[in-house]
This record gives structure tokens, sequence and C-alpha cells, in this order.
């Protein structure tokens, strides 16, 4: 049963609002992921350097091509979210890339601030590419065919 307050007031915002408001709100969530995507990519090429990172990954016992197929889903994968092409797909590839940052991490502890950073960033890093996967693409993107 309706109170006389909740019948008497009109709809704060339209259904259209909404759907403007969250389009807007999953295009931020996608640009965001994009540039810290493409942060962490160019970071390892200007920062750590190829040669650095790619050291890094055989310290861990990794391959080497693991470190530049890396590099490339970091760099490529951001320039592709910023810009909304293939968001969902673009999403998905890098769940595993954050899931090996997790793993790398996770003998250093739970919070990244930790020496060495430990495993929630990434962890909570993957569970926002896993939203943005089934959101989409949301508003301002390059081309609707693509995204």
């Amino acid at each position: 049963m309706q109170t006389q307050a909740t019948q008497a007031s009109p709809a704060l915002v339209s259904a259209s609002q909404t759907q403007s408001l969250q389009a807007h709100a999953t295009a931020l969530l996608r640009v965001s992921l994009g540039i810290m995507a493409l942060a962490h990519g160019l970071l390892k090429v200007f920062v750590f350097t190829v040669p650095g990172t790619v050291g890094f990954f055989e310290s861990l016992g990794l391959p080497a091509f693991i470190a530049y197929l890396t590099i490339l889903a970091e760099v490529g994968g951001g320039l592709a979210l910023v810009l909304g092409i293939y968001t969902r797909w673009v999403s998905l590839a890098l769940v595993p890339i954050l899931l090996g940052a997790a793993w790398a991490h996770a003998g250093n502890g739970w919070v990244f601030s930790n020496p060495g950073g430990g495993w929630e960033y990434p962890v909570f890093w993957t569970v926002t590419l896993l939203v943005q996967a089934g959101l989409g693409s949301g508003s301002f993107v390059v081309s609707r065919r693509f995204a």
C-alpha cells in the first residue's frame, strides 16, 4: 500500500534520463579502465623498459613472449577501451592479464601498497573488467558498429 506522499511525488528522473545516465556512467568506467590499462602498458615500456619487463616475467618463471603479449594487450586493449572498440571482448581479453598480475603479487599480501604490491588491486580490476564486459560500451564510442 502506497502512502499519500509516494503517490503524489512525481518521478525524480525519467526513464530516458536514467538510460542516458547509465550510458554515460558505463562510458566513464570504460574510459577509466582504458586509461589504467594504457598507463600500465606504457609504464612497462618507458619506465621498466621492455627488456626490464621481460626480465621480470622471466624471474617469475614465465616465458619472455608473455611479457610482450602483456604489453601489447595493455596498450592495445587500453586504446580500444578508451575508444569504445569491441568493449565486451577487450574487457574479457584483459581478465587473464589481471589474473596473472594477481598471481604475480599473491605472495606480497593483500594490500597493493605492500612492498612489491599485493593482489587486492589486480583482483578488483579484474572484477571491474567483468562488470564492463556485462555493461558494454555505453556512450561516446568511435562507432556503434564496433561497440
